[in-house]
């Protein structure tokens, strides 16, 4: 079970360009390795992008 904080929170920060706290560079989808958070950010972010 995947935390929907976690998820908003790491989804807004890839769709806004925000670093990643852990290597301190910009967070993209492929710093996410576990595959259930992978999957629930991808779908926050079709969800909440206008224009996808």
């Amino acid at each position: 079970m995947v935390n929907p904080i976690v998820v908003r929170i790491a989804a807004e920060r890839i769709i806004n360009g925000g670093l990643n706290p852990k290597t301190n560079t910009v967070y993209v989808l492929d710093d996410i390795t576990n595959e259930a958070y992978r999957i629930a950010v991808e779908d926050y972010i079709l969800t909440s992008t206008k224009g996808i």
